[in-house]
C-alpha cells in the first residue's frame, strides 16, 4: 500500500492525490494536521532523502521561524526537532511507496515510472 503524507489543503498534495486517483493507484492519506507526524517515519524520511530535502526552507513556515531557530537547523538531529514542532516545514507530499522507497515532493514523470 502506498501512503501519502501531507496536509490536505496543500496544492502540491492535492495535485499528487489527484494524479494517483487518475492513474488508478490505491493509496492512503496521512494528514499531518490531524494525525501528527509519526516520529519513526520522519526518521526514515530524513535518512532516505536527507534533512535538506525533507525540510522546506523556501516556504512560509520556514520564513516565520526566528533567525536563531533557522540557523540552528544544520543536521538531521536539529531538523528532526524543528520538523516535529512545525510539521508544515516538511516538504510535501512525502510518499512511502509499496516497494519501501520514499519520495519527497511531486513529480509526475518520476511517479509514472513507479506505477
Amino acid at each position: 500500500m502506498i501512503t501519502v503524507y501531507g496536509i490536505p489543503n496543500c496544492d502540491t498534495v492535492k495535485k499528487a492525490r489527484t494524479w494517483l486517483a487518475e492513474h488508478g493507484v490505491d493509496h492512503s492519506f496521512h494528514d499531518f494536521k490531524k494525525q501528527g507526524v509519526p516520529t519513526d517515519h520522519l526518521d526514515r524520511w530524513l535518512k532516505a532523502a536527507g534533512w535538506d530535502t525533507v525540510i522546506n526552507r523556501k516556504g512560509t513556515t520556514w520564513r516565520q521561524l526566528d533567525e536563531t531557530t533557522r540557523a540552528g537547523v544544520s543536521d538531521v538531529a536539529s531538523a528532526r526537532v524543528v520538523a516535529l514542532a512545525n510539521p508544515s516545514l516538511i516538504k510535501r507530499p512525502v510518499v512511502e511507496w509499496a516497494d519501501g522507497a520514499i519520495t519527497v515532493g511531486f513529480n509526475a514523470a518520476d511517479w509514472q515510472q513507479r506505477v
